[in-house]
């Protein structure tokens, strides 16, 4: 007997992904997508959210508890706190276009009814993921790409890539076929972590103030 693979054995969203169609044939596809196994276990395809006109868009690592639930990406603590930094920065949350490197929610849970506990994607997983980024970043066009965290700067840039070191900047860098520009940071939930809360937002602000200023 021939043993048929599923979908995911092959860790690419590829044939998952329309052709044309903007972004609600995007998020109405991806809400399908068996890419690699995350989809297994995780509520539903956390999709992108905001305009095809954003000038900016920000790429965080993927899903948490609130937004498997919610079917929505930043509506959770860390989606909070960003939308205060953001607005201190001088950029408009509901300006831009929000997303996650990975949309399915990767956790482990000790038994039944406990809490889900957060765990970073591989880098075969992001890979298996980046053809809907790629789909994204082709829809929206975005003049500048803010990169949140060391998970989504690795499925942007590279496996190489070190948030501490870039982070403030302005990065020139092709990215999926398409010449972007990218201003790197910490993801919102590690401030939430921070042993100084205070010093880590305001670290956060500070970056985001470069993305302002390189949006004009």
């Amino acid at each position: 007997m021939v043993r048929t693979e599923a979908p995911e054995d092959a860790y690419t969203a590829e044939p998952f992904v329309p052709q044309g169609g903007g972004l609600p044939a995007l998020r109405k596809a991806a809400a399908e997508c068996r890419g690699c196994p995350l989809h297994r276990d995780a509520t539903q395809t956390v999709f992108g959210e905001g305009s095809k006109d954003a000038r900016v868009m920000l790429v965080g690592e993927q899903p948490g508890d609130q937004e498997d639930r919610q079917g929505k990406p930043f509506v959770g603590p860390a989606g909070r706190l960003l939308d205060r930094a953001l607005e201190e920065a001088g950029i408009d949350p509901s300006e831009a276009y929000v997303t996650n490197a990975v949309k399915h929610f990767k956790f482990t849970q000790a038994e039944p009814r406990k809490r889900r506990i957060h765990k970073a994607p591989n880098l075969r997983e992001m890979t298996a993921c980046g053809p809907w980024l790629a789909a994204e970043l082709a829809v929206v066009e975005p003049e500048l790409i803010v990169v949140l965290g060391a998970t989504a700067g690795k499925a942007l840039l590279g496996s190489s890539f070190r948030v501490t070191q870039v982070r403030g900047t302005v990065l020139e860098e092709e990215i999926h076929g398409r010449p972007e520009r990218l201003v790197p940071t910490v993801h919102p939930s590690s401030v939430l972590r921070a042993d100084d809360r205070e010093a880590a937002y305001r670290g956060l602000v500070s970056d985001l103030k470069v993305a302002a200023q390189a949006l004009g």
